[in-house]
């Protein structure tokens, strides 16, 4: 199973958006399942649910982060070459998918900001890009990862 699944599939047994996509590249990040889930858990929804930048955005950003992000604040080269890298990767998902805001991805599915989460049905499930959200960051992380 490659990450794009992966994070579909994790996406479908009930975690957010956000901890699916980091959750996927566990292999390549070396975090613990626990630990993935509890750093990107605030995410989901578009930041706790505001409908902002997309969880599946904010989880590959983190998996960037992670695998070619920079550690010395000095390091001016190295900041710019890590921003472009993220910067290309919302190129390519926005053209993709039109944009990275959550509630623009989800427009036309009744999703309100800042109310509890939904039930994970059936009927959710097919109302909702998400789970090709998380299927398309992946596959886009894994793109810039093999450059």
């Amino acid at each position: 199973m490659d990450h794009g699944e992966r994070a579909e599939e994790l996406f479908r047994q009930g975690y957010n958006c956000a901890q699916s996509v980091l959750m996927a590249f566990g292999d390549v990040t070396g975090l613990e399942n626990d630990t993935a889930v509890k750093l990107s858990s605030s995410f989901g929804g578009g930041l706790g649910r505001m409908r902002e930048v997309c969880g599946a955005v904010s989880g590959a950003s983190m998996v960037l982060g992670l695998v070619k992000g920079y550690s010395d604040p000095d390091d001016l080269e190295a900041k710019k070459k890590h921003y472009h890298l993220v910067q290309e990767f919302a190129r390519r998902f926005k053209e993709q998918n039109g944009s990275i805001i959550c509630r623009e991805l989800l427009s036309g599915v009744n999703a309100q900001e800042g109310r509890d989460p939904e039930a994970r049905t059936a009927e959710y499930y097919q109302k909702r890009p998400c789970p090709m959200l998380c299927r398309q960051a992946a596959q886009i992380v894994d793109e810039l990862l093999s450059l």
